[in-house]
């Protein structure tokens, strides 16, 4: 298929209007080889390891969640201009979906969801509250875990019931206070911070990092393509002693 042809396909999935502000000109296509599409890799984040193992696998298009370049720049970096040089050198195109895959229907928050086992969702501007069969803390953390394969660290205790999941980094004190005016006994996200753990107050609150919330979403995006398509694995190296 030609590059444009799978684009369509793409913002169908994910409006690029859906997306918040801050990604104006940080989604679509980052980078163009206006190549025909016989092969898709998907990932995350566009790594170096990422992009060789698209190439490794003959790839034509990249379509990451985590743009290539977030701020404007007037310089391309020598780490810049290798990553780069991977995509060129192999003919890759990059196609970026973010917050408006966060948000779409089937997207980022949806696929969380339904890991969860959310029952009864309801959609927010980022993501989704629903209900589990009740729970004590310490069993939903171990539930998250093996769903998510993942570990999980948490704050809080007793009875789970109703929960609200934000793909990403969604400790903020917006989706907190979403959380508690709704009632809500659990947040599942990534990157849970002091200040987070300090406002959340009765919140119980389930760190499940940041890759591991958004990256089945990713996965789930090949069943979704025309084109064959391979999701790349790249989990940080991050060990818990």
């Amino acid at each position: 298929m030609l590059l444009k042809e799978i684009i369509r396909m793409l913002e169908t999935i994910a409006l690029p209007s859906l997306a918040e502000d801050f990604d104006n000109g940080r989604i679509g296509l980052v980078l163009d080889r206006s190549n025909d599409i016989k092969k898709i890799a998907i990932a995350l984040d566009p790594t170096d390891s990422v992009l060789k193992e698209a190439a490794r696998i003959g790839a034509d298009l990249l379509i990451t969640h985590h743009t290539l370049i977030f701020d404007p720049i007037n310089l391309i970096s020598k780490r810049l201009s290798d990553t780069l040089k991977i995509a060129i050198d192999n003919e890759i195109s990059i196609y970026t979906m973010h917050t408006n895959y966060d948000k779409a229907e089937g997207g980022v928050n949806d696929v969380l969801a339904g890991l969860l086992g959310l029952d009864n969702t309801v959609s927010l501007p980022l993501g989704r509250i629903g209900e589990i069969e009740p729970m004590k803390a310490p069993a939903f953390a171990a539930f998250i875990a093996k769903k998510l394969d993942t570990h999980v660290q948490y704050k809080g205790d007793g009875q789970i019931k109703k929960v609200m999941v934000v793909g990403g980094s969604g400790f903020r004190r917006e989706y907190i206070d979403i959380a508690l005016e709704n009632d809500v006994d659990a947040l599942v996200s990534g990157e849970m911070r002091h200040d987070a753990i300090r406002y959340a107050e009765g919140l119980c609150l389930f760190d499940a990092t940041h890759y591991a919330t958004e990256a089945p979403a990713m996965r789930k995006l090949c069943e979704r393509l025309p084109v064959d398509s391979s999701y790349i694995e790249d989990k940080p190296d991050v060990r818990v002693t």
